[in-house]
């Protein structure tokens, strides 16, 4: 397994906070490949594809993580999505003509988080997009939804990203309210130490030495990260039938085939009325 694309827990022995690296690199570059983003855009999906993951690692689920943001700006949305079991994927959507692309344009928009369980209701939760970064931003919505003290810590240059995230759980170990406000106090002071240079060039264990000598930290199990997309001929030809059968005879009468492109992985798949036909009777007798 590659460190350079894992999520790592760890925790603090004898006291209430755990912690998470990310660190992507080929499921980084997989991503963002194919299409055409800026490089402001090609940093901040690093970000979301990185804390996507460090939110992930907060919950016990098997399904889909989705961390999304939208904006009235150059930015329309940004989106990056993340399965129980590291498999990823995300995409940015831009106003044409618009620039310049950076994070202020996300301002005043919805920062939503959709948690999607296997065989359950999905559960979403929104807050403002009230920091100048994502972090910032993050934190807050730990705040709000949670009510969980959380640290988020972003790198990110081209080819790779990495994250660290350190959170506060609720009073187990240490029930002194009085202890546990100082001892997280000094956590935050200690991880806001933390460049992002540090964070992208030194291992884990060197970081967590580094920050905080004084405590004992068991290293947890990793998770390995790769690049995956759900799309697929089926799902592709159930994304014409809505246009519905009327709007699906007059574009094939004006069309011999017709060619759909995935937003994520840029994967085209073609389709002439017989084989839609067709696929579409198949997943018909499967439901």
């Amino acid at each position: 397994m590659s460190d350079q694309d894992t999520s790592t827990r760890f925790i603090f022995k004898g006291a209430d906070i755990r912690g998470n690296f990310v660190r992507i690199s080929d499921s980084y570059r997989s991503a963002i490949a194919g299409h055409q983003y800026p490089e402001e855009i090609k940093h901040l999906l690093g970000e979301f594809l990185v804390a996507a993951q460090l939110m992930a690692s907060t919950i016990k689920f098997e399904g889909k993580l989705t961390l999304q943001a939208k904006g009235n700006g150059a930015i329309r949305a940004v989106m990056a999505e993340t399965s129980h079991d590291g498999k990823t994927r995300a995409i940015a959507q831009l106003a044409e003509s618009a620039q310049p692309y950076d994070f202020a344009s996300l301002k005043d928009g919805l920062l939503a988080v959709t948690i999607a369980p296997k065989g359950r209701q999905n559960y979403q939760s929104m807050v403002p997009m009230t920091g100048d970064n994502l972090a910032a931003c993050l934190k807050h919505y730990f705040e709000q939804s949670e009510q969980l003290g959380t640290l988020f810590h972003l790198a990110v240059e081209p080819g790779r990203a990495a994250g660290m995230l350190i959170q506060q759980l609720p009073g187990q170990l240490e029930t002194d309210e009085k202890l546990r406000s100082e001892h997280w106090r000094t956590t935050q002071i200690l991880s806001d130490t933390l460049t992002p240079e540090e964070l992208l060039e030194k291992d884990n264990q060197t970081i967590l030495k580094h920050l905080f000598a004084e405590e004992d930290i068991q290293v947890l199990g990793a998770t390995e990260l790769n690049f995956s997309c759900s799309c697929s001929q089926e799902r592709m030809a159930g994304a014409l039938a809505s246009l519905g059968s009327a709007e699906l005879e007059e574009i094939f009468r004006e069309e011999e085939k017709v060619e759909l492109t995935c937003e994520f992985c840029s994967r085209s798949y073609e389709f002439n009325a017989a084989t839609l036909t067709e696929i579409l009777s198949r997943n018909e007798k499967l439901h």
